[in-house]
């Protein structure tokens, strides 16, 4: 046996030069790589930031693009977390599947229960294995690096009861119920973390209904979705302060991202995770403890404290000189890939501090600089529809 690996060996050898040949007549033309996009971010609280998107959709539901493909498309996105999150029960491409094979499977049922409408899948259970979205996603996660997060999105009226994202659920097939609120239940059951989506989306407010009270008050939600896309419901901020919930941005995408976000102008829409490591345990702990900000389209969303930091953290300030009148140049650097809208005084659009840009600011002596950081946003006790955050460089700071 030993003997006839070696001459198999070496017939291997011998041949490998004949297929490395290139065709004289082939021209192989330079390629550019394919670069993953990258965002440079502070650390916030001591935590490092991942970008994740907790609310995306594959062809198992009704999204255009495989569970892999959601991967891969992500990585190059420049996020370290997604979450495949179909619907229950709503599934139109399950019925256009099950058409398209059935000459070859004569045996499969027919697809009954693909919309909630129907309320077939009360009479007949559910047909297809809803775990199968993140078992085809997981391997190519751990191949590129990133983490793959299980789940489903619990699917109904948008007005009267709302969708809900349960994470790191245990099993996706066990979930589902005739009864909203026990769906939710079923999924807190095996350890998920349930997430409103966009709680405005055809509705006229983001208020909540009784529904909603109710599940709240039971302590059945953990997050809300703040921004859906590019859609920004700013009175969330507040309730998620109230509630004591995490704050989330994501893509709800169907499409493939690439028609909605270029790299050349805007990072995909995904919620920064600050977290000590990029391990599902890390993450979880930090969606219970509400250490998250949204994103979406160069605007940042959360907590105060969280949002000053990330700023404070942002931006490096110096003082570059003195006149001999006091007058001080005050220079501010960006040091992410975040661009910051600063205006000065109470009006005017702003200007656009770039990423990797400085601009520089006089200031009086024995005077603040005082300015409004125009695409940041938070909320208190007084503007519960979001307000941008105000930064004030004392006097005392400008002159050490």
């Amino acid at each position: 046996m030993k003997r006839f690996s070696i001459i198999l060996l070496t017939l291997l050898v011998a041949v490998a030069p004949l297929y490395a040949q290139k065709n004289p007549d082939v021209r192989y033309l330079p390629k550019r790589p394919i670069h993953r996009a990258e965002m440079i971010l502070p650390q916030v609280k001591g935590y490092n930031i991942y970008k994740a998107d907790f609310h995306v959709h594959t062809i198992y539901s009704d999204g255009d693009v495989s569970a892999k493909g959601r991967v891969t498309e992500a990585y190059y996105d420049g996020l370290d977390i997604i979450a495949i999150t179909d619907h229950i029960e709503y599934r139109p491409y399950e019925q256009k599947m099950l058409r398209a094979t059935r000459g070859y499977h004569q045996t499969l049922p027919e697809a009954k229960n693909y919309k909630i409408s129907h309320k077939a899948a009360d009479k007949d259970g559910i047909l297809a294995d809803l775990n199968v979205p993140y078992e085809e996603a997981k391997k190519p996660g751990e191949r590129l690096g990133m983490l793959v997060i299980p789940g489903v999105e619990i699917t109904r009226h948008p007005d009267k009861i709302g969708h809900y994202n349960a994470l790191f659920i245990k099993d996706a097939n066990t979930i589902y119920d005739a009864d909203p609120e026990q769906s939710i239940r079923n999924a807190k059951e095996q350890g998920a973390l349930i997430m409103h989506n966009h709680p405005g989306w055809r509705r006229k407010t983001v208020d909540m209904n009784d529904f909603h009270k109710k599940i709240y008050e039971a302590g059945l939600i953990d997050g809300v979705e703040i921004v859906n896309g590019g859609s920004f419901g700013s009175k969330l901020i507040k309730r998620c302060i109230d509630h004591k919930l995490f704050m989330a941005a994501a893509t709800d995408t169907h499409a493939i991202t690439a028609t909605a976000f270029s790299k050349r102008d805007y990072f995909r829409t995904c919620t920064f995770v600050l977290a000590k490591e990029l391990n599902e345990k890390e993450v979880r702990k930090a969606l219970e403890k509400n250490r998250t900000l949204a994103y979406a389209y160069d605007n940042v969303m959360g907590e105060k404290s969280l949002i000053e930091e990330f700023y404070h953290n942002s931006i490096s300030m110096k003082v570059a000189y003195v006149s001999s009148k006091g007058e001080r140049t005050v220079v501010l650097t960006n040091t992410t890939s975040i661009p910051f809208t600063l205006r000065r005084g109470a009006k005017g659009a702003g200007a656009v501090l770039q990423p990797f840009h400085s601009a520089s600011y006089k200031v009086a002596k024995g005077q603040d600089l005082k300015l409004a950081i125009l695409n940041l946003w938070t909320a208190d006790e007084d503007h519960p529809k979001g307000m941008n955050l105000q930064v004030k460089y004392t006097s005392k700071q400008l002159d050490k």
